[in-house]
């Protein structure tokens, strides 16, 4: 399963994605904005990032004005790899070198017509393992440091 969630700066984005989503036959759930009204990214961020850390969900994508705020919230999390991609070339890598469990982009960034394309590239991406696993068990050390207080 994978989750969906952005403000209201990333939501006519968000409305094309899982448009996308839907072609594409993807399971998904989304965690809202479900308006235009202001609203605060890190509350949705949360959600989608706590529940992929938990184990509770696959895959989260987010979308908030710039995409920047969104990556910062998700990465808070141990277990999320939250990439914030602009093009075909970073959605791929995301998902080749960095095991990219959270997808972020910017809703005043990209188009509906680039995001589509981002998004297909990320789906489809996979990771290669090899040296990057290693470097991902790297982090996870870090991680594992962090939450043992010795960071």
């Amino acid at each position: 399963m994978y989750l969906i969630a952005s403000d209201h700066g990333g939501l006519d984005l968000k409305t094309a994605v899982k448009d996308f989503l839907r072609e594409r036959g993807i399971e998904f759930r989304d965690l809202g904005t479900e308006n235009n009204d202001s609203v605060d990214y890190p509350d949705f961020g949360e959600k989608v990032a706590r529940a992929v850390s938990r184990g509770e969900a696959e895959k989260g994508i987010l979308v908030c004005g710039t995409g920047i705020g969104m990556s910062i919230v998700a990465n808070k999390f141990p277990g999320v790899r939250a990439a914030l991609v602009s093009d075909e070339f970073t959605a791929r890598m995301s998902k080749e070198h960095n095991n990219a469990n959270v997808l972020v982009m910017g809703g005043r960034v990209l188009s509906p017509e680039v995001a589509r394309k981002v998004v297909a590239t990320w789906l489809d991406a996979v990771f290669e393992g090899g040296r990057h696993h290693k470097r991902l068990e790297k982090i996870a050390g870090l991680e594992e440091e962090i939450r043992k207080g010795r960071i």
